[in-house]
């Protein structure tokens, strides 16, 4: 019987563009340390407004990637 197990790792990513380019941001940096990466939750999505309008985005995501054996 084999089982796997898994890691969460809680990141925030920022984007002047879109929550979208904030999410593929923060992904990119983390696999540039991590492996086996799996997948993602978005827990929080929050934004800065600077003069009446939106000047960044910024997102929360848990990670999850399995543990190499």
């Amino acid at each position: 019987m084999s089982s796997d197990t898994y890691a969460i790792s809680k990141i925030v990513g920022t984007s002047e563009k879109s929550i979208e380019d904030a999410i593929e941001g923060a992904l990119a940096t983390a696999s540039k340390t991590l492996r086996s990466l799996d997948w993602f939750e978005v827990t929080s999505t929050r934004g800065f407004i600077e003069n009446n309008k939106v000047k960044y985005y910024q997102v929360t995501i848990e990670l999850g990637f399995k543990y190499e054996g």
